[in-house]
């Protein structure tokens, strides 16, 4: 039986998603809400970037990602109106009937792309209460159309403007990074935003469960991607970072788009920046959705730290790799962080 069709029952959930292990503590009822920072990054635009507001905006970022590795972005530059209609068609998706939605089944592709539950890689995995519809948007000679669902009307338009927008947001935050360590243009968007690079898009829906207190929607991890953005529920909260050691729940600030930085960035930076664990909790009385965009380089480009970023005082944290996505996935998947396979 599926996740929605259980939720739908209001069914116990099966041992296959109950949470056993608790490496990273329980799921408490109610973390702490957390003061996640707020940066505006239309202050790292080219005509304001040098004024001393900009700086200070800057050496935040900088502190951000050197410690919490998460923030709330304003001053994106996209509308409250367009952020709706990307709402609301992942809404009228996972809203269409079964039949409907297994046309753009993750089985057509034979991989991770398409619609569906989580990918089994091993036999003792704990299964997120959630299912999703993962897209290829970048390069787009490479977007399987086949899985671009044609129903809701507008699904296809409002997914490509939206990639092109986050895309850009990406070139910016990613040039602050680099300027916030001295380092040249493209240190990082060369192989995270380059012709080759990848960006996906993940639509999340989350249904109701009845033990939230035992199944997670999405079980702890660090993002194999090099930046995550994310654009939370407009009114579920759902979303928890562990800092220092304390899960906290995000806020949802309206218009904001939560921005986390993937582990791939904490191995180019040599550690410097810090990728987040974070999860995503069930909820007892109300569904949630949520849309995430994540780049990675291409599988066949290899990534390591910078050089510049390593001296005496800080030698290399991380052996260099490729397709570190998958490999980010699969120990996901059984309980462990990827980054810890890759510590020198």
């Amino acid at each position: 039986m599926s996740v929605e069709e259980m939720s739908i029952k209001g069914d116990e959930p099966p041992p296959t998603y109950i949470v056993k292990e608790r490496k990273f503590g329980g799921i408490e009822s109610s973390p702490e809400l957390g003061q996640i920072p707020i940066i505006d990054i239309s202050l790292f635009s080219t005509s304001s970037n040098d004024t001393k507001e900009a700086e200070i905006e800057l050496n935040k970022l900088k502190s951000t990602l050197s410690s919490s590795g998460c923030f709330q972005a304003t001053g994106h530059g996209i509308s409250s109106s367009f952020l709706d209609k990307v709402h609301e068609v992942a809404k009228q998706f996972f809203e269409l009937p079964e039949e409907e939605k297994q046309k753009y089944s993750r089985e057509i592709s034979g991989g991770q792309e398409g619609y569906g539950e989580d990918v089994i890689v091993t036999e003792k995995q704990v299964l997120d209460w959630s299912y999703r519809l993962i897209l290829q948007v970048f390069p787009e000679d490479q977007r399987r159309l086949d899985l671009w669902p044609k129903n809701p009307n507008g699904f296809r338009e409002v997914l490509h403007e939206y990639a092109e927008k986050v895309k850009s947001i990406m070139s910016v935050l990613f040039k602050a990074m680099e300027k916030s360590l001295n380092l040249e243009e493209s240190s990082f968007s060369g192989k995270l935003l380059g012709e080759k690079a990848q960006m996906r898009a993940r639509f999340n829906f989350y249904p109701r469960c009845s033990r939230a207190d035992q199944v997670f929607g999405l079980k702890p991890h660090t993002d194999g991607s090099g930046m995550t953005v994310l654009l939370q529920d407009k009114e579920v909260e759902g979303l928890q970072v562990l800092v220092d050691g304390k899960w906290i729940r995000v806020p949802i600030v309206p218009n904001a788009i939560v921005v986390n930085l993937g582990a791939q960035m904490q191995i180019m930076s040599n550690g410097i920046f810090k990728s987040p664990v974070h999860r995503a909790v069930t909820n007892s009385e109300r569904m949630r959705l949520s849309v995430a965009l994540y780049n990675a380089p291409d599988p066949e480009t290899e990534i390591g730290p910078v050089e510049k970023l390593i001296d005496e005082t800080r030698p290399r944290s991380y052996k260099n790799v490729k397709n570190y996505a998958y490999i980010n996935y699969e120990c996901t998947q059984r309980g462990e962080l990827g980054l810890d396979t890759l510590k020198i």
